[in-house]
């Protein structure tokens, strides 16, 4: 039987939120260890810059050296563009708050943001990036022929991961992850996660963010979902699903 796998990811690592990601790496740390992603913005909404030779750029070569994968996860994590269709308009309203950064950009702007944000962050960390996750996993036509170009080895959306280096889907599963902007999403996050933790896949993951933290029932649905994800899984790096 093929190996069960808890795949976990810690989103938004920037300086502006070294507390919260310090205290979800804790959390995850009993059930996955360091078979975790940290999806690193190189320029959180362009207040937040990861600066070579900073503190935080020392912990998170730290955390690389210490076996974390190093994802890049867009560059500033800001949608700037403009959408001509009414369903990416709907889509980047609705799913996310002005997040989906990679949504509307052409092919050309997607690669100098990708080749840029890898140039810096592997010299933070002093090794390649594991992957390229979309911020609010919303990708569109011009970033999906940018990652395949720039052949990066891993990327994923809600519903599966890819390799856009081969095109090779290497995991059909959603991803659990935790909305904390409004009551309503809390509520209904909650809801999904307590049906998504207890289904039959082989691969299970979770994204966590650092606005979990603000908020004690969603840490406690997360703790719950690391603990049922961990019975009969290990955890796993993404690099893993290459084999």
């Amino acid at each position: 039987m093929p190996a069960r796998r808890l795949i976990a990811s810690i989103h938004d690592v920037a300086p502006r939120f070294e507390r919260e990601i310090e205290a979800l790496i804790e959390l995850v740390a009993p059930h996955a260890g360091n078979r975790v992603a940290l999806l690193v913005v190189p320029n959180h909404w362009e207040q937040s810059p990861v600066v070579p030779g900073s503190p935080f750029a020392g912990r998170l070569r730290g955390w690389a050296e210490a076996g974390f994968e190093i994802f890049l996860h867009g560059f500033y994590h800001h949608d700037l563009a403009s959408h001509d269709r009414v369903s990416d308009r709907l889509r980047s309203r609705w799913m996310t708050a002005g997040e989906g950064e990679f949504l509307g950009l052409t092919k050309d702007e997607a690669k100098a943001r990708i080749q840029t944000g890898r140039s810096l962050v592997e010299d933070v960390v002093g090794l390649p990036i594991a992957g390229f996750v979309a911020p609010a996993w919303l990708y569109g036509r011009g970033a999906l022929e940018a990652l395949a170009e720039c052949e990066v080895p891993i990327a994923e959306d809600h519903l599966k991961v890819w390799s856009p280096k081969s095109g090779a889907v290497l995991s059909r599963s959603p991803v659990i992850t935790w909305a904390s902007r409004t009551r309503m999403r809390q509520r209904s996050s909650l809801m999904a996660a307590a049906a998504l933790r207890r289904l039959p896949m082989r691969d299970l993951r979770i994204g966590l963010h650092p606005g979990d933290c603000g908020s004690p029932r969603l840490m406690g649905s997360i703790e719950t979902t690391l603990r049922v994800a961990a019975r009969g899984r290990r955890g796993s790096a993404y690099s893993e699903l290459l084999a």
